[in-house]
């Protein structure tokens, strides 16, 4: 690798373009599609320091810095302020939107993005490791619902939290476990 290669690139390209890292549900281009309109340039990358957990009761994962682990995901590149605030709104109060240092698959560099961080660090409904290919057999559908939900919902004067929109789509789906 030469000293080139390693630079760390910085978090926007522009005034008004952002890149994000996502690992989970924003993996899935239909659901980035129907939050932004449109699918964003990516391209595959690595979150070195950080894992992947399922969390009790929810279908989407969350992520907090840990040792020698690495999360695998996409950084999606050109992200306007306007996109910006609404991955803010829908990732919600649960997150907390951290810039961190991803490392491209393709071995080119490193560059800086952001991505949304479990807000809370020791929340004991955190376990195992989330899989991005059993959520889309299992799952993908109804949260491409309750996302066009959670879209609906934000144009109208008086918006719910993505959280509420999101416990209130899946405490009717019966083949869901019950919301704790």
């Amino acid at each position: 690798m030469n000293s080139s290669s390693s630079a760390v690139v910085g978090v926007s390209g522009g005034s008004d373009a952002h890149r994000v890292f996502v690992y989970g549900s924003l993996l899935a281009d239909d659901v980035v599609r129907v939050l932004l309109n449109r699918v964003p340039q990516s391209s595959s990358g690595i979150l070195d320091g950080y894992h992947r957990f399922s969390i009790k009761g929810r279908v989407y994962p969350a992520i907090l810095p840990v040792q020698n682990k690495q999360v695998t995901g996409k950084v999606l590149f050109g992200i306007t302020d306007l996109e910006l605030d609404i991955l803010d709104t829908f990732e919600d109060v649960e997150y907390e939107r951290t810039t961190v240092d991803v490392s491209l698959m393709d071995g080119s560099h490193k560059l800086r993005a952001h991505t949304y961080v479990w807000g809370n660090q020791n929340d004991p409904n955190l376990f195992g490791e989330w899989d991005f290919e059993q959520w889309k057999r299992a799952h993908m559908n109804d949260f491409l619902k309750m996302t066009t939900g959670f879209m609906e919902e934000l144009e109208l004067p008086e918006s719910k939290p993505r959280v509420a929109t999101y416990e209130s789509f899946f405490q009717h789906d019966d083949n869901n476990s019950p919301m704790p």
